[in-house]
């Protein structure tokens, strides 16, 4: 599997590529981790190579399903998150869920569901998904997210697989201006709260940068989106910035500038919120 988008980690990397290659992956996954190791990001990436239609390493990132996945608009793949901020998914939710399943996928060979923070369900959601666990069909894909998998059932995490993700170490310190710093903290705000269109102007800083500059200022950017989510705020938005600012790194490494990667980190944030 082509897993390079996720930093570090390498371990769960070979367990899935090796799953992939000798019995294929499975139909169920939890995916646990403290905030910023990378639950979304490898969330998406599997969901992608489950769907992806290349016949190379998958996902390939390039075909019609990885493109809808990664733009989050893939007639197969369903996020299912609390009724509102800080709630649980509920009981009603999961038999929502379980009835949705077993109509058969629209485009792809599989259906997948992202359960987020998966652990705060209570006890009557966790048993609602055990039979869909035991006996859903061929076809569907459950991935649960948990900040903590203990707060699964024992019978639910017994019929799924591990993947317990670690933050990767972070990036050598380059060094990075006063004035730069200022506004990697305004393109944090920006990225947490603003509108599209402030948002794209702001973004702006990033134009021109190329190579270990870009580098530096994303890794700055990371780190600061990060302080922002652990002293609280708009948490969807900042866990989805990382993610995205996680693969700006990646084409930053393949010495892209800035200023392309400007609209594309917009349209992005905005597609999946």
């Amino acid at each position: 599997m082509k897993l390079s988008a996720l930093d570090g980690n390498e371990r769960i990397k070979d367990q899935l590529s090796r799953q992939e290659r000798e019995r294929g992956l499975s139909h169920a996954y939890i995916i646990s981790g403290p905030h910023g190791s990378g639950r979304h990001n490898l969330a998406r990436q599997l969901t992608a190579a489950m769907l992806c239609t290349s016949r190379e390493e998958k996902p390939c990132g390039h075909c019609g399903p990885c493109l809808k996945v990664n733009k989050g608009i893939h007639p197969d793949v369903a996020v299912v998150a609390g009724p509102g901020e800080g709630k649980p998914i509920t009981v009603d939710q999961v038999r929502q869920l379980r009835a949705d399943a077993y109509i058969r996928p629209n485009e792809g060979e599989r259906k997948v569901y992202l359960l987020e923070e998966a652990d705060q369900m209570n006890p009557s959601a966790q048993n609602a998904m055990l039979k869909l666990l035991e006996e859903g069909p061929p076809y569907a894909v459950f991935l649960l997210l948990a900040g903590n998998p203990g707060g699964l059932l024992q019978t639910v995490r017994s019929r799924c697989e591990a993947l317990a993700l670690t933050p990767a170490a972070p990036d050598r310190d380059v060094g990075i201006a006063p004035e730069q710093l200022a506004l990697v903290k305004e393109l944090a705000s920006a990225l947490e709260r603003a509108g599209e269109l402030e948002l794209l102007e702001t973004a702006m800083a990033l134009d021109g940068k190329r190579g270990e500059e870009l580098s530096a200022f994303l890794s700055a950017l990371e780190s600061e989106l990060g302080d922002q989510a652990v002293r609280g705020g708009n948490r969807r938005r900042l866990l989805r910035a990382v993610e995205l600012v996680r693969e700006l790194k990646t084409a930053a490494r393949l010495n892209v500038s800035g200023g392309p990667l400007t609209g594309w980190l917009c349209a992005q944030m905005f597609d999946a919120l």
